[in-house]
């Protein structure tokens, strides 16, 4: 297994994966609308169309293509745009592997702990546990669904539901580190399940090259803690004051609206499975994971 394609390339987790892959000998290309830097093939997932050389050139494809759930408020045409970009870039890839003559043997797609529900308390959630109701669980039940279609095209095909990914870059922590003081959000008891970026990435190769691993494993680290613990921890570490009182939730839902339901819920997400498929964490605690990133 030599040439990866991976869709969202040119995200926060896309571009690095592609320089850890290629660092370890891979042949990394992107599927994208436009030309890129990175050896780039075309698709138009509202078109429908693909470049039919890209499954050809395939041994595995890496799937992170998706609109962000937390850049815009959620009106129905965003909600719209949220579920599509991931069903509809699915059902694409599909069609462009049915087509291809020489066929990709692995499928690796995102998926998210969404699946569980915005709020599932203290409950540890595995990966037998149930789909949530809300919007965002019903949209990573018809998202991978659509893998479930690819699987059934015989090839190896493994989803990984990610939690929160630590970065300084971009995501969860920049955004909560953003106001002048940093503070919990509405009563900070809500579990958060995270991962530091370097274990997602890691991660991904591990399943491109163990061969045995196929179907469903959360990515997350061992060590959920609380909205309060991360945001005291975090302030902590980029050396910004902390105050201890959370903002109100009914502040932030006139903010953000229905999307506020994603910050004020929370999951215990386990990682057990894909540790005892030999998955080791490089950073399986917050305060060394939140060290690492902030030294760099």
């Amino acid at each position: 297994m030599k040439n990866i394609l991976i869709t969202g390339g040119s995200g926060m987790i896309g571009q690095k994966a592609t320089g850890v892959l290629e660092a370890n000998g891979y042949e990394v290309a992107w599927l994208s609308r436009s030309p890129q830097s990175q050896k780039t093939f075309l698709w138009d997932i509202h078109k429908q169309e693909i470049d039919p050389e890209a499954m050809e050139w395939a041994d595995a494809v890496i799937h992170l293509a998706g609109t962000g759930v937390a850049e815009k408020r959620w009106t129905a045409q965003r909600k719209k745009e949220i579920l599509e970009s991931r069903t509809q870039s699915t059902a694409l890839l599909m069609k462009g592997i049915e087509r291809a003559s020489n066929r990709p043997s692995t499928f690796i797609s995102a998926s998210a702990i969404g699946f569980y529900g915005l709020d599932t308390g203290t409950a540890l959630m595995e990966e037998s546990s149930k789909a949530g109701e809300d919007f965002l669980a019903q949209v990573v039940v018809a998202w991978e669904n659509e893998v479930k279609k690819i699987e059934a095209l015989h090839l190896r095909t493994v989803m990984f539901r990610i939690g929160i990914v630590l970065d300084t870059e971009g995501g969860a922590l920049v955004e909560m580190l953003k106001p002048p003081v940093a503070a919990p959000l509405g009563s900070g008891d809500q579990w958060m399940s995270w991962i530091h970026r370097d274990d997602l990435v890691r991660m991904f190769v591990f399943a491109l090259e163990k061969t045995t691993l196929q179907g469903v494993y959360n990515a997350v680290a061992p060590n959920p803690v609380t909205n309060q613990k991360l945001t005291q921890l975090a302030a902590k570490e980029k050396g910004k004051p902390y105050l201890g009182i959370g903002v109100p939730g009914f502040a932030l839902k006139l903010v953000l609206g229905e999307m506020a339901e994603m910050v004020l819920g929370g999951s215990r997400v386990s990682c057990s499975k894909i540790q005892k498929a030999g998955f080791e964490f490089e950073f399986p605690q917050l305060q060394a994971a939140l060290k690492d990133l902030f030294r760099h």
